[in-house]
């Protein structure tokens, strides 16, 4: 993401733009630059995002990004803890579903996914696969941030696969951690894989070979991928 700097650095005095609103309206004003990232680096990444982008389209002031952030980097972090918490109130509206059978709450949400797909005809992937890919090899102090939004995906899908072991709709012996951190693997790659075809046709895939490998009455998933 490509951005002009201030003419003074953060904590300086004075900085451009307007100066910062009443704690209430800029507390908006800070939630609407958020939104507006979470949107706009789902689809086109952060090398591709000015922020003029994110002003614009968060009706913000020209110049005035540095009132409600510190740095670019300070707003990834922001944006990145948003979507952390947008996404996982998604997964637990599947996940926790205790109307349906454990493994279907993970099949609705694959359903979900899809569908998501196809209503932004496949433009918009996943923002932390997005930032990961392209930020992993550049910045320090993202890559932790980043790796925790997985691993707590990974743990609610570990927990309903525990669920799915005790029902006895997959093997005793599948290890859940492992098939968890398995399957976010395998999403992301074909999540990437779909935004590049225009196609859920690599989301079909892998879920059929997911839940086909996963519910194996001889060789669990666990076993296929020690």
């Amino acid at each position: 993401m490509s951005a002009e700097s201030p003419t003074n650095a953060p904590g300086g005095a004075p900085r451009r733009g307007r100066p910062p609103k009443a704690d209430g309206a800029r507390q908006a004003t800070r939630d609407r630059l958020v939104w507006r990232g979470m949107e706009v680096l789902t689809e086109q990444g952060y090398a591709c995002t000015g922020l003029n982008d994110l002003l614009q389209g968060a009706g913000v002031p020209k110049g005035s990004f540095y009132h409600y952030f510190t740095s670019k980097e300070d707003y990834l972090h922001a944006v990145i803890a948003a979507y952390a918490a947008y996404f996982a109130r998604k997964l637990d509206r599947w996940l926790l579903n205790e109307s349906r059978p454990p493994l279907a709450r993970l099949a609705d949400f694959v359903a979900d996914g899809k569908a998501g797909m196809r209503r932004h005809d496949f433009r918009r992937g996943c923002l932390i696969g997005n930032l990961g890919q392209e930020l992993a090899s550049t910045s320090d102090t993202l890559r932790p941030p980043l790796d925790a939004v997985f691993r707590d995906w990974q743990a609610r899908v570990a927990r309903c696969l525990e669920l799915a072991r005790a029902a006895g709709e997959i093997a005793a012996a599948t290890d859940c951690q492992k098939t968890a951190e398995f399957f976010w693997i395998g999403w992301e790659g074909a999540i990437l894989r779909a935004k590049l075809v225009r196609s859920e046709a690599p989301i079909d895939l892998f879920a059929e070979t997911f839940f086909d490998a996963l519910t194996r009455s001889e060789n669990s998933l666990a076993k296929d991928i020690k």
